[in-house]
C-alpha cells in the first residue's frame, strides 16, 4: 500500500479497499457479458475487519455468487500477505445490453 491510498494514521482508506474490489467485481462482470453488452455497478456493501498498513501488500479474489442474464452478483476477498481476511464486499453488476 502506498502512502498516497492511506489515512492520515498510515492505514489503507476504506476507500481504497472498495475500489479495488468494485474493479475485480466488474472485471468478473465483463468477462460474462453478450458482444456488445456492457456493466455498471448497482450496490456494493463492505465489511472491514483489519487494517492494512502502509507499505504492506494485499491481494483480492472476486468470485460470481450469481451471473444472469440482467446481473451478476460478485463476492470479492481481500487479503493481506499473511492470507489473513482484510475486507470483504459483495456487489452487483448490471447487464447494459447495447
Amino acid at each position: 500500500m502506498r502512502d498516497d491510498l492511506c489515512t492520515a494514521g498510515g492505514i489503507l482508506h476504506g476507500g481504497a479497499f472498495m475500489a479495488f474490489a468494485d474493479a475485480l467485481g466488474a472485471i468478473g462482470a465483463v468477462m460474462n457479458l453478450g458482444a456488445g453488452a456492457r456493466t455498471t455497478t448497482l450496490e456494493s456493501k463492505t465489511n472491514f475487519l483489519r487494517a492494512a498498513p502502509v507499505g504492506s501488500t494485499v491481494q483480492g479474489e472476486a468470485t460470481p455468487l450469481h451471473v444472469g442474464r440482467r446481473s451478476s452478483v460478485w463476492q470479492t476477498r481481500i487479503t493481506g500477505s499473511d492470507g489473513k481476511l482484510l475486507a470483504m464486499v459483495t456487489q452487483t453488476q448490471m447487464t447494459l445490453e447495447a
